[in-house]
C-alpha cells in the first residue's frame, strides 16, 4: 500500500505558500514562476485556505474583478481538506473525487509537512502498477528476459 508519506519521500516537502493579504496578482506571479496550480494560504504556521487557478477563474475573471486590487483572502477556498502521512493513495483519490479538489495539504499531528496534488497521486498509482506488472512478467517468464 502506497501512502502519503511515500509520495512525500519521492516528491519532497517543498510547500509554496502565500499570505492571505497578498494580492491575487502576486499569487498568480508565484504560481507562474513555479509552474503551480495552487498555493497554500498560511497565517503564520496555520492553514487559512488554498488559492487555485479555479478560484482565479471563477472569482476574478468571471466576476470582473481586478487581480491587482483583490487580496487572496477575498477569494481563497477556506474549506481545506487535509490528509496525514499514513493515509493511502486510494484514500486520497477518494477524498479528491468526493470533495472535488486537486490538492491536499499534509499534516503530521499539527505540523504542516507537505502538499500533494492529483498529479502526485496518479503518478504514485501508475508507478505501483508498473512495478506489479514487472514482477508478474518476471514470475511468468521464470526470470528470463
Amino acid at each position: 500500500m502506497i501512502t502519503v508519506r511515500d509520495i512525500l519521500q519521492v516528491k519532497g516537502n517543498q510547500i509554496w505558500q502565500i499570505s492571505p493579504d497578498a494580492t491575487v496578482f502576486e499569487a498568480l506571479e508565484l504560481m507562474a514562476e513555479k509552474n503551480l496550480g495552487a498555493l497554500l494560504v498560511l497565517e503564520g504556521e496555520k492553514i487559512a485556505g488554498i488559492f487555485s487557478e479555479r478560484d482565479y477563474a471563477r472569482k476574478i475573471i468571471l466576476k470582473g474583478k481586478a487581480s491587482k486590487e483583490t487580496s487572496v483572502k477575498e477569494i481563497m477556498t477556506t474549506e481545506v481538506t487535509i490528509v496525514h502521512p499514513g493515509q493511502s493513495v486510494e484514500e486520497c483519490m477518494a477524498l479528491m473525487t468526493e470533495k472535488r479538489v486537486r490538492h491536499l495539504p499534509v499534516l503530521d499531528g499539527e505540523k504542516l509537512v507537505g502538499l500533494i496534488s492529483i498529479g502526485d497521486v496518479v503518478k504514485a498509482v501508475i508507478s505501483d502498477k508498473e512495478f506489479i506488472i514487472e514482477q508478474l512478467e518476471t514470475y511468468i517468464t521464470g526470470g528470463r528476459s
